[in-house]
């Protein structure tokens, strides 16, 4: 039997270590989107100094399309551009009562040499308002993303969101959790 060359074990070390590093992208890109829909939630689901900036790189873009989003809300260009428009949504301005984001239907393409990739989720909305009323929202999300500098995390480079569908319904929060008091 034939040892493998110092050659093939070299090749075989490389192919290891690049799907090591793609696995390794696609479990921090599922965190970065859950830290992201974490943040977007009322109240927060945010761990202490965790900010909505961080997640996205310098010169992200955050798009809105299809009929309903595209004229909604647009496309923003840069990091303070999105995180200032994410905050007109969230506290302290008074337009949430409950926001809560459910992701599903998840598909993570990494290229091969992992300085790229793109992530596709159907998301679920449910939102009850301030003024009054509430809906499940549903929609396709299609998010580009790109490594930090830290080599570890990856940054949103180019988040598109596309409305599907809503739907009424209606909140009851219950009466020991945290959004017990917004009931009084």
């Amino acid at each position: 039997m034939n040892e493998p060359s110092n050659e093939m074990m070299k090749a075989t070390l490389a192919e290891m270590t690049a799907r090591l590093a793609v696995l390794e992208a696609e479990r921090a890109i599922r965190r970065t989107m859950t830290r992201y829909m974490a943040l977007c939630d009322v109240p927060s689901g945010g761990l202490q100094n965790e900010t909505l900036a961080a997640l996205f790189s310098e010169d992200a873009v955050w798009q809105g399309i299809g009929p309903e989003y595209a004229e909604k809300f647009g496309a923003l260009t840069g990091r303070e551009s999105i995180v200032a428009m994410l905050a007109r949504y969230l506290p302290p301005a008074p337009h949430f009562r409950v926001n809560t984001h459910f992701l599903t239907s998840e598909t993570i393409d990494v290229d091969a040499r992992a300085t790229h990739a793109t992530g596709r989720w159907i998301m679920l909305q449910a939102s009850g308002y301030v003024a009054g009323g509430a809906e499940w929202v549903s929609a396709r999300l299609e998010v580009d993303f790109v490594p930090a500098t830290d080599g570890k995390s990856w940054l949103i480079r180019h988040f598109r969101t596309q409305r599907l569908f809503d739907a009424p319904w209606q909140v009851h929060p219950s009466p020991t959790g945290p959004l017990g008091a917004l009931r009084q």
